[in-house]
């Protein structure tokens, strides 16, 4: 087992939005991600991944677009994007959305 402290871990580097990768091997990449309000994740356009996106959301909300829809997620709610679907998040709130999140290969 290993154990890492989340403030140990540097946050990638975007002024807006804090993402750290915990954990990452050859199966399955773990982080956290803050999003402040009025941030997108990607800034412009639409992301896509090779591997299935699961996400926890802490706290706030976001606003996502997954598979040509269009969803409103709630802390306390989960999602799934399968490899290959194109996404894109912005927290439309007034708070910050804290996620957890896993890629899976």
């Amino acid at each position: 087992m290993q154990v890492i402290a989340i403030t140990d871990i540097v946050a990638d580097k975007n002024p807006a939005i804090v993402m750290k990768t915990i954990f990452s091997d050859k199966n399955i990449t773990m982080g956290t991600v803050v999003i402040p309000p009025g941030a997108r994740i990607p800034k412009q356009g639409i992301g896509v991944h090779e591997g299935d996106e699961y996400s926890l959301i802490l706290k706030g909300s976001i606003k996502t677009m997954s598979g040509g829809k269009e969803y409103q997620v709630q802390g306390g709610q989960a999602t799934f994007i399968p490899a290959g679907e194109e996404h894109w998040c912005c927290n439309d709130d007034t708070e910050e959305c804290e996620i957890v999140w896993f890629l899976t290969k």
